[in-house]
């Protein structure tokens, strides 16, 4: 992926850009994982006795996990604009998300869901056998779904339906209208303020829909979702943003860390309020909302401090991204699936789930995937 700026006709690289969603998809490993040892209600394919700490850790990554790889799509679209037409953006988008998708949910998805019907005894039998069975009913009281691939059908609808907004941000008016809003940006503390449209989608949406990725019933995670994907093109659209995100990143990290003790805290002693509309858990949604955006602004602001720099680790990372996206979370469920009934802590299972789906997922890429024409393509990658 392509991730260059024009400055005074000189085109920069972004390396803090590629390590950010190369850093943000690694961690989806632990995140993962993280979720096995989470509440019984929590989303996960696989399930073992709860471990407050790795819940913690998982319900922190989650304030920002998924909108930093939102916001970098955004981004990779402002870039990719640059040297395309909109007609060849959208095909670019169908090679790069539409096939994998497709692919990923007949071959890569079936398995997660059969390892999942077997802890809960929920099916019996071969994975042969059990294939049939994947096309029967949607889930979760069926078993087709797309498991982890949702980020790929949201990214999709996102890039169709906010490309004309893109665009008119390129002509001369939306380009005045941009430069309008950062120029507020400026001043201190201004840049907080996209947070406010963020804590709306949250207070107004959540409640109602807490968020199941269906794509057509998940109101508040699509709104919020595709609010920061276009936050991502405006960041990258103007200068004085990236500057912005430089001149607050030390007191967003502050405001961060506080958001969260208060947002961690009332989880710890389990006294999160009721989905509702009371005004606690309205301010509780607000506090998430500008929560996500004090983290994102923090890790921007690292980003642009400490990883403009590349080496071959990354020029591996930012081409293995996309197919280790699609591979990972399959992989910890077929592990997880048999570490979970070993005799040991948590803890210890996590480490183990950890590291055994890290080696896997980087063997089945390097061995299985990048190797031949046929599953580059199917994975979203380039080929020849």
């Amino acid at each position: 992926m392509q991730w260059r700026q024009r400055m005074s006709g000189v085109q920069v690289r972004r390396y803090d850009i590629d390590w950010l969603r190369v850093l943000a998809v690694l961690l989806l490993i632990p995140f993962h994982t993280a979720i096995i040892f989470a509440p019984a209600d929590s989303l996960s394919y696989i399930k073992d006795q709860e471990n407050r700490v790795l819940n913690q850790f998982s319900w922190f990554v989650h304030q920002w996990h998924m909108p930093l790889l939102f916001l970098v799509s955004g981004a990779a679209t402002w870039f990719s604009l640059n040297s395309r037409t909109g007609r060849q953006y959208l095909g670019e988008r169908v090679q790069r998300l539409v096939i994998p998708l497709v692919f990923g949910t007949l071959a890569i998805v079936p398995p997660a869901v059969y390892f999942q019907r077997l802890q809960f005894q929920q099916f019996q039998g071969s994975y042969i056998a059990f294939y049939p069975h994947f096309f029967n009913g949607i889930y979760p009281e069926g078993n087709f779904m797309w498991g982890s691939l949702w980020f790929l059908a949201y990214l999709f609808v996102f890039s169709l339906i906010v490309l004309p907004l893109l665009l008119f941000f390129r002509r001369e008016f939306g380009k005045r209208l941009i430069s309008t809003v950062a120029s507020l940006c400026e001043r201190r503390g201004e840049i907080f303020l996209f947070a406010v449209p963020l804590a709306v989608i949250q207070a107004a949406l959540r409640a109602r829909w807490p968020g199941f990725q269906n794509l057509i019933g998940d109101w508040a995670n699509f709104f919020f979702y595709i609010t920061f994907f276009i936050y991502g093109y405006l960041l990258c659209s103007e200068r004085r943003f990236e500057e912005a995100i430089a001149r607050n990143g030390t007191l967003a990290l502050g405001m961060g860390v506080v958001s969260w003790l208060f947002i961690g805290g009332i989880s710890w002693i389990g006294k999160e309020p009721v989905p509702g509309y009371s005004p606690e858990w309205i301010l509780y949604m607000i506090l998430f909302g500008f929560n996500s955006w004090f983290w994102i602004i923090a890790i921007l602001s690292f980003g642009q401090r400490h990883l403009g720099f590349t080496n071959k680790v990354l020029q591996y990372g930012t081409e293995a991204a996309l197919p280790f996206y699609i591979i990972h979370h399959t992989i910890i469920v077929v592990i997880g699936y048999y570490v979970v009934q070993w005799n040991l802590r948590g803890m210890s299972k996590f480490f183990v789930i950890t590291t055994a789906s890290l080696i896997v997922t980087i063997l089945l890429y390097d061995i299985f995937v990048k190797r031949a024409n046929v599953t580059r393509f199917l994975f979203g990658m380039r080929v020849g």
